[in-house]
């Protein structure tokens, strides 16, 4: 039986991050949908000075997606599975933030999925929000924190600047987010970045609750060299969500990989997905 996978990717990430997994996964027959979430990708909006020879006033100046909201990017998720028509089964696949936007997603609309699958991604349950659980001391190694610009009250966005003439700078985004990934590889994903995240997708409630969200069976794709979400906080979104809903706990898969299996390991990721339909339900 085919099967229908939608990938939801993560902060600053696009559709086009997903294609060597896409390839992966389609060689079996099943259909694999990425979608761009409102502001990323070909939807993305940018701040005036980031094309601009020395980016002036990029650190200050305001988003213009600071007012796309997670409820906005969960609505898009929805608009989406509904497009598949339910002629087979769903599998929600959701990478870093887009968890956040995934997990609203299912709650809203819990009929359109068969499957959630978390790859490294914020599964906010006990704590209501992605921003919650990164005070947490599970999160304090991680990387990435020294990469942001501005102050986010002012800009409405959590910002990065993947067009920095700062080479050091640059292999601190490698490092954090494409770990396994070697400097050549990661360039094509690095030139497909936008450098806003909205707020919202980080401070909003994800709202999940054990008998919408919860009833959905799901599987968390731990990646154990993560330097961008450790593996440490990692396992405090299973628990907590194993807490929410003991009689539906998370199914697990590990991957030695940094946080973008979908770069560094495609195949592996591609196995694991696959293997899911036989544990569904």
């Amino acid at each position: 039986m085919p099967f229908d996978y939608l990938l939801v990717h993560g902060a600053y990430h696009n559709s086009a991050h997903w294609a060597k997994l896409i390839a992966a996964l389609s060689a079996r027959g099943d259909r694999v949908v990425a979608l761009d979430l409102p502001g990323h990708g070909m939807n993305a909006r940018f701040p005036s000075g980031y094309f601009v020879p020395g980016q002036p006033g990029l650190s200050g100046e305001p988003s213009p997606i600071k007012d796309v909201t997670l409820e906005v990017a969960a609505h898009a998720v929805i608009d989406a599975l509904r497009s598949f028509g339910q002629t087979a089964p769903v599998v929600l696949v959701a990478h870093s933030m887009g968890g956040a936007v995934a997990t609203l997603a299912a709650e809203l609309a819990p009929e359109l999925v068969d499957h959630l699958v978390y790859v490294a991604a914020f599964v906010p349950t006990r704590l209501p929000t992605a921003a919650a659980y990164l005070t947490l001391d599970e999160a304090k190694t991680r990387l990435g924190g020294g990469l942001h610009l501005g102050d986010p009250t002012v800009t409405g966005a959590v910002r990065i600047n993947p067009r920095s003439a700062d080479t050091a700078y640059l292999e601190q985004l490698r490092a954090a987010y494409y770990t396994d990934v070697s400097t050549t590889d990661f360039l094509p994903y690095l030139n497909a970045l936008t450098p806003d995240q909205p707020m919202s997708f980080v401070t909003s409630r994800a709202g999940a609750t054990a008998a919408r969200w919860g009833g959905i069976p799901r599987t968390y794709l731990r990646c154990a060299a993560d330097r961008a979400i450790p593996l440490a906080l990692q396992d405090v979104f299973i628990s907590d969500a194993d807490a929410l809903t003991p009689r539906n706990p998370f199914r697990l898969a590990t991957l030695d990989t940094g946080h973008a299996p979908f770069a560094s390991q495609p195949g592996k990721l591609a196995e694991v997905l696959l293997a899911l339909p036989a544990v569904s339900g």
